[in-house]
């Protein structure tokens, strides 16, 4: 996947920004010189340009269908964007991304996550359902901080990080003498694993285990030292680690 950088790359991609060819989509007028708006019409562009334009194979089949082998709970974080860190291409995971990248349970009912969770094993027939925690997460650092900080509540961010909660409840009991920040760093990867405890409580995730057309996967991805682990979580005493090269 090609890095795309604000600055334009190209003598091509300066030439159609500056003769405004998609200063106006789907008929509105766009504001010239926002730079925000120059942003996406340059981003776009040079998507079109570099990646489109010389794949045209691989949109035409896309066009017609999608097969990705993976569902992917990432977190909403503009840090971690799974495209990116792990190099998928267009049609190869299915992604759905939230505050803290938790999963409820399915008694929980909640619709959104529900309908992902529906969607990708019933429609597209992944085969794996990755979740990816990361380091210095806003969400969890709110989860292990609040109510203890007296801190004004969150009222749509405070009641979905109750999800999270016996990843909190753990931490607390295992490691009650580590600092802030690393009770922090062992819940980010905790709560990885209570969202695939709760995954395993929808039965289609169930049954996809059992029948092993299915495999689940936890992530952890340090984006302060550019590291990535990943492991199988079975049982609240089994993990099964994989190796990845530094």
């Amino acid at each position: 996947m090609a890095t795309q950088s604000s600055e334009p790359a190209t003598e091509e991609v300066n030439k159609l920004i500056r003769e405004e060819v998609i200063t106006e989509l789907n008929g509105h007028s766009l504001p010239p010189f926002d730079p925000d708006v120059q942003r996406i019409i340059y981003g776009f562009t040079y998507f079109k340009l570099n990646n489109f334009d010389k794949n045209p194979e691989l949109y035409k089949e896309l066009a017609l269908h999608q097969s990705p082998r993976f569902l992917i709970f990432a977190c909403s974080d503009s840090r971690v964007s799974p495209d990116v860190i792990l190099n998928f291409q267009p049609g190869e995971a299915f992604l759905a991304r939230n505050i803290a990248n938790l999963v409820p349970k399915y008694d929980e009912r909640d619709n959104g996550v529900g309908a992902v969770i529906e969607y990708a094993i019933q429609a597209l027939k992944v085969s794996n359902i990755l979740v990816i925690g990361h380091s210095r997460c806003g969400g969890i650092k709110r989860l292990m901080s609040h109510p203890e900080d007296s801190s004004p509540d969150y009222d749509f961010i405070d009641d979905w990080l109750k999800i999270a909660l016996p990843a909190k409840i753990k931490v607390l009991e295992e490691h009650p003498y580590a600092d802030f920040e690393k009770q922090c760093t062992f819940c980010e990867k905790e709560s990885v694993n209570n969202s695939i405890v709760n995954l395993k409580t929808y039965p289609l995730v169930k049954n996809g285990v059992s029948e092993k057309s299915l495999q689940i996967l936890g992530g952890y991805y340090d984006f302060v030292n550019g590291k990535f682990e990943l492991w199988e979580y079975e049982s609240e005493s089994i993990t099964i680690p994989f190796s990845i090269p530094e």
